[in-house]
């Protein structure tokens, strides 16, 4: 399994029609108290005097969600894909995912810590019955990769995150410009709470670079990476390449094997 999850912000916000998440939010609130790994997840009620106010949510945002095929989202029934992650001196794994985001459906392949081989699924809103190694170690992963695979989406669904256009800045380390997004969660909820993921966007509304910062302590707390490798599987565009680094040290991530099946068909459609 992965030992060391990288990037975490909330899973869970917007409406149910947006957010494929959201049906989970109450077991991931519970299993969320018990996932030590994760950070410092305070679970318990907030009684507020009135609500507080929406954060603000630059229009860019919808044009890039558009761009990756937000639009088109109601008629994806599966996604599969196979995630690759490598830190130098941290760790090198391979994440197999099949995900239904309409039934909460996940499918995995890979090891286990000892690098024994694990084959297993479950529906993410019966998590509480579902072993320790689900609960503190797949399903973790499985949001980690997730939100790798498909970033754009997760900041469009995730409404208490603010995103506010900065205007055109340099790329972070090569060459050129982009107009900066940064997409900030909030610093009461969420896995890691205050996390900001700094999106660089072309002028075709692509994300071509992302700086992560975390919110919490665990490492790493600051994440340099490119988004390149553009493909798209049915209606849903992806982003497969990303390199950079992670506290310093070389981080490459990449996702193979992406396929997408859609409603009305049985066949898989792969990313090209």
């Amino acid at each position: 399994m992965l030992e060391a999850l990288l990037l975490y912000p909330e899973a869970f916000a917007g409406h149910p029609r947006q957010h494929p998440f959201n049906s989970v939010r109450g077991d991931s609130m519970r299993n969320a108290c018990r996932l030590t790994m994760i950070g410092f997840l305070f679970c318990g009620v907030l009684v507020l005097a009135q609500n507080p106010p929406a954060p603000t949510r630059a229009p860019l945002l919808d044009q890039v969600a558009k761009t990756y095929g937000i639009d088109s989202w109601d008629q994806v029934d599966a996604i599969r894909y196979t995630w690759n992650g490598e830190i130098t001196g941290l760790f090198k794994t391979a994440h197999k995912w099949e995900w239904e985001p309409k039934t909460g459906k996940v499918s995995y392949e890979g090891t286990d810590k000892d690098g024994k081989p694990v084959n297993v699924s479950y529906v993410r809103t019966d998590l509480g019955s579902q072993s320790d190694a689900v609960k503190t170690q797949i399903d973790p992963s499985f949001i980690n990769d997730n939100y790798w695979t498909l970033f754009p989406f997760h900041a469009y669904w995730d409404k208490s995150a603010s995103a506010i256009d900065q205007g055109k800045f340099n790329l972070p380390v090569r060459p050129g410009m982009a107009e900066l997004l940064p997409i900030k969660y909030p610093a009461d909820s969420g896995y890691t709470p205050g996390d900001t993921w700094d999106l660089y966007v072309g002028k075709d509304n692509r994300v071509v670079y992302f700086v992560y910062i975390r919110g919490g302590a665990k490492p790493p707390s600051r994440v340099f990476a490119t988004w390149a490798g553009y493909k798209k599987a049915g209606p849903i565009l992806f982003s497969t390449e990303h390199k950079g680094t992670a506290d310093g040290k070389p981080l490459h991530i990449f996702i193979t094997d992406v396929a997408v099946k859609v409603t009305g068909s049985d066949k898989w459609m792969d990313a090209q």
